[in-house]
């Protein structure tokens, strides 16, 4: 699919991948709406890409529905769905103080896997009434995994399953809106350079890096948004979970 004149839906779009992938999609023609619950940083970032900001909870139902309504009213409804929105807190299950709190763990699913169901099946509804383009394609969703759902480190339990969880859903999600025209695919990416990861000091970045094969550096995140669109475009790619990685293995810790 040509992105151009398109509508496109970027969750987590006020920062990292999502704003990287944003403005690639705005510079490829989209009309593109960044729904982030950080109503700041999708202003922000839409103001310099000429999109829509939208705050939304992906975790919230309703709030969701009036989400996709208010971009769907400006833009029309979308052809295109990116899910970046995701959060990662390092914790063990059983550390120095204790079992990890359940309510850690369901905050990290629900933001990671549940928000990201939440938003195909709303923006897949509206993808499945459009008029079909080249080869009966009326939709394209790309959500993103993580290398942790196959290579999870210790402190990554909540992490590594909500992303194991993305990766599960895509095969049979693609499998159904098939009838439709619609693909879904999904992006893991290795170790990038995103907010999550400022945070560390600088030390810790370098020895990240480092341990990746070749090339020896963090990702950044217009690689990644290089690759969403690249799914976008072609549209063989179907039911497919790509890493974005430098080869990378994650080790234990």
């Amino acid at each position: 699919m040509d992105s151009k004149g398109h509508a496109a839906i970027v969750t987590g779009g006020g920062s990292g991948l999502g704003a990287a992938t944003a403005a690639a999609l705005a510079a490829a023609g989209a009309k593109v709406a960044i729904f982030d619950v950080n109503a700041e940083g999708a202003k922000s970032v839409a103001a310099k890409i000429g999109g829509l900001a939208v705050r939304c909870d992906v975790t919230d139902s309703d709030a969701a529905v009036a989400a996709v309504k208010e971009a769907r009213d400006k833009h029309g409804a979308a052809r295109i769905l990116i899910n970046c929105a995701g959060i990662g807190t390092p914790r063990r299950i059983v550390g120095r103080d204790g079992p990890m709190p359940l309510a850690e763990f369901e905050k990290v699913i629900k933001v990671n896997l549940i928000g990201t169901f939440n938003l195909m099946r709303l923006v897949a509804a509206d993808m499945q009434g459009l008029p079909a383009l080249e080869d009966g394609e009326r939709g394209v969703i790309v959500s993103t995994a993580s290398v942790a759902a196959y290579e999870g480190q210790i402190g990554q339990a909540a992490y590594a399953a909500s992303k194991g969880g993305v990766v599960a859903l895509t095969i049979p999600a693609a499998r159904e809106f098939a009838q439709f025209g619609i693909r879904v695919n999904a992006i893991a990416p290795g170790i990038f350079e995103t907010p999550m990861l400022a945070g560390l000091p600088e030390e810790a970045q370098k020895s990240l890096a480092a341990q990746v094969p070749f090339p020896k550096l963090l990702g950044k995140p217009e690689q990644y948004a290089a690759l969403a669109i690249h799914i976008i475009e072609n549209r063989y790619l179907n039911g497919e979970v790509i890493r974005i990685d430098g080869a990378i293995r994650m080790a234990p810790r």
